[in-house]
């Protein structure tokens, strides 16, 4: 398989290597089987991408599929042998946060907010233009893929559900190889940071960059979970260990980690 950087030089100016195919079933599983037949061909910071990926993955194995040429589909290769076992539940979070950084560059200065929902997805105007999904390589646990997939020219009659947006559908254009370049920058920063202080959240600073980030952190919510119960509160904060705190009646406080919940809604006040 060949390297082609073609067209992304800032990408390639932070990346080792930067794959461009024209289309693939998902660039996570592409990444990851890559990542097991040749370990040393994919360092940290590695990425695959296209602009027609047929069979995503998200979160609990929701699909996730988009019209050709409409969104781009990357999955980045981390090394994370330097960040405790316990506190790589940090690394979609700081992904999340990652990209908030790289689509807020762009987005800000047109008028736009853009905001991390816990745990990873990124929004613009409160709809969701992006979402993550981080796995661990089979047999290599120090090696994580990072599979993003953010929403650029797809036309408003193309998004998916109505809480979805897309650059195309705010009038925006989106510089891709300045928006993987931000991305991997903001992204190898939080693990690097995360590492220097042995896993600690708090103390390298990430925890309070995802927390700033978070426009779920305020904000009524309602938590779906996975017996079908729902739990109503008021997000409060996010603990060290990146699960979300949700303050019940004003006073109850209830813990929720990203693997126990279907789905985070804000309601109105």
């Amino acid at each position: 398989m060949t390297i082609e950087a073609e067209g992304f030089p800032r990408t390639a100016a932070v990346s080792p290597r930067v794959q461009v195919i024209p289309s693939t079933d998902s660039t996570n599983a592409d990444v990851v089987r890559h990542v097991q037949e040749a370990p040393q061909d994919w360092p940290h910071l590695s990425l695959l991408l296209t602009t027609d990926q047929r069979a995503g993955r998200g979160r609990l194995d929701r699909t996730w599929v988009t019209p050709p040429g409409t969104a781009l589909a990357v999955s980045v290769v981390v090394r994370v042998d330097g960040i405790p076992v316990e506190a790589r539940g940090w690394v979609p979070l700081v992904a999340g946060a990652a990209m908030t950084r790289a689509i807020g560059a762009q987005v800000t200065p047109a008028g736009h907010s853009a905001t991390l929902k816990w745990p990873n997805d990124v929004l613009i105007d409160g709809s969701k233009v992006c979402g993550i999904l981080a796995e661990v390589v089979p047999g290599r646990p120090d090696v994580v893929v990072v599979g993003s997939g953010v929403n650029t020219r797809m036309p408003v009659e193309a998004l998916p559900v109505e809480t979805a947006t897309s650059f195309a559908a705010h009038g925006l254009e989106c510089d891709e190889d300045r928006l993987l370049a931000d991305y991997l920058v903001a992204l190898d920063e939080h693990l690097r940071a995360l590492a220097a202080e042995g896993g600690d959240a708090a103390a390298s600073g990430v925890l309070g960059e995802v927390e700033a980030l978070c426009g779920t952190v305020g904000s009524d919510v309602a938590v779906s979970l996975p017996d079908g119960a729902t739990l109503w509160g008021r997000a409060h904060r996010i603990d060290p260990d990146g699960r979300l705190v949700v303050l019940q009646d004003g006073q109850f406080e209830s813990v929720v980690s990203a693997g126990d919940v279907v789905h985070v809604r804000s309601r109105p006040v």
